[in-house]
């Protein structure tokens, strides 16, 4: 009854505790040294830019107009010029293009000489650090039970070995016609449960090699062209995703009333820091999509009351010893009468029971950190922790930021 009850409690803190912020949240807040301008620089995040404007970086859209294309980030590239201005008595932020921006008045016009780049000249800011991500956009993998044996699978080697690296070929069963010629091979990994309902959520796959078609059939032949541990029989195989680009979702808040946890962490530690990426059990299927920003909570689980337990020295409270206050403490209270003790065979007169209370409390939410959600399954999504103001652990609560 009380692992039933601790969730409800906890997430009724929770929803107080995100209500009074929400009611208590004023319009978007300038950061107390926002510039006036700003040229875009080479290396440049979207989160970095709208944090030196705003307190809440998530805020952005509500200061963003340029060109109508508000809330499209693909838009900003390095050498553009973001001018803060009021409207209305509100904050505004408005944008000039490259070269046409430098000219304008006060701002420095530097020339340039040609020179061959090996890159695109004119590459879109991207929301995040790209390398913070990029590992995780198409792997690792979260399926179903159902998908997992549903998918095809390594069902041995052409030659005699135990296992397959680079450059070797694998056999591979139920690998339909027209499904492509790019894979991807995954190991079923552990469960991810929701830590309220206890129910299964999907299981997280490892990522194992990246495999190439050679030739159809059953079972078909397939050839390993990257990996990151050996592919073994029993791996699963999938058509490989397409990477996305990186600057194709914009930070905004998550939907109003949406409560979930942090489950699990991809780099397999407890402990979360700055651009770890984490496993939220909230997914497609709660509306959750690519850049909802969530906070952090740490809190809202039950604590021993050291004191009430005995944990620390009791008061006394009187001073006579005919008072039970000074033989037992103050944190004492009587729970009835004990008989027939130490034993049946040692009957004792009737004597009163007294027992230290073994209180415990709930611990009060506090604001730890900010996360995006960058990827979605239907029941979790990834997120990258974004800010961190003390230590987020697995377990902790999140919540959308104050609207």
């Amino acid at each position: 009854m009380r692992k039933v009850a601790f969730p409800r409690i906890a997430a009724c803190l929770l929803a107080a505790v995100v209500q009074s912020f929400a009611s208590a949240a004023p319009a978007a807040e300038l950061a107390p040294d926002a510039p006036r301008t700003y040229v875009v620089q080479s290396g440049d995040t979207l989160w970095d830019i709208a944090g030196r404007f705003l307190q809440e970086p998530w805020r952005w859209p509500e200061i963003w107009e340029a060109s109508g294309d508000r809330g499209d980030p693909d838009r900003i590239y390095p050498g553009d010029v973001l001018q803060l201005t009021t409207v209305d008595g509100r904050p505004r932020l408005t944008l000039a293009r490259g070269s046409s921006a430098r000219s304008g008045r006060g701002i420095r016009v530097e020339r340039l000489t040609p020179q061959v780049r090996s890159s695109e000249l004119r590459q879109p800011i991207p929301t995040i650090p790209i390398a913070t991500i990029s590992p995780f956009l198409t792997q690792p993998y979260v399926a179903d039970s159902d998908e997992i044996e549903r998918a095809s699978y390594v069902v041995g080697f052409p030659d005699e070995h135990l296992v397959a690296g680079v450059n070797d070929s694998i056999y591979v069963r139920r690998l339909a016609p027209g499904t492509g010629s790019e894979f991807q091979v995954l190991r079923p990994g552990d469960e991810l449960r929701d830590p309220d309902s206890n129910e299964v959520l999907g299981y997280q796959a490892l990522f194992v090699a990246n495999a190439v078609l050679e030739r159809a059939g059953d079972p078909a032949k397939l050839a390993v062209v990257r990996m990151e541990r050996e592919v073994s029989i029993g791996d699963r195989v999938i058509p490989a995703a397409r990477e996305r680009p990186l600057a194709d979702f914009f930070p905004h808040p998550a939907p109003a009333g949406t409560r979930g946890r942090i489950i699990s962490v991809l780099n397999g530690v407890t402990q979360v820091g700055q651009y770890d990426v984490v496993v939220l059990n909230r997914g497609a299927h709660d509306r959750i999509e690519p850049g909802h920003v969530f906070e952090v909570f740490v809190g809202g689980n039950h604590e021993r009351d050291q004191v009430a337990s005995g944990g620390f020295d009791s008061r006394w409270t009187k001073e006579s010893p005919l008072t039970t206050e000074f033989w037992f403490g103050a944190d004492y209270v009587r729970k009835g009468w004990r008989r027939d003790e130490p034993s049946p065979n040692e009957p004792l007169p009737p004597h009163a029971d007294f027992r230290r209370q073994n209180s415990r409390y709930v611990k009060p939410l506090e604001r730890s950190g900010i996360l995006m959600v960058f990827r979605t399954f239907d029941r979790v999504s990834f997120a990258v922790l974004l800010r961190a103001g003390r230590s987020i652990h697995v377990g902790d609560w999140v919540a959308p930021p104050p609207a």
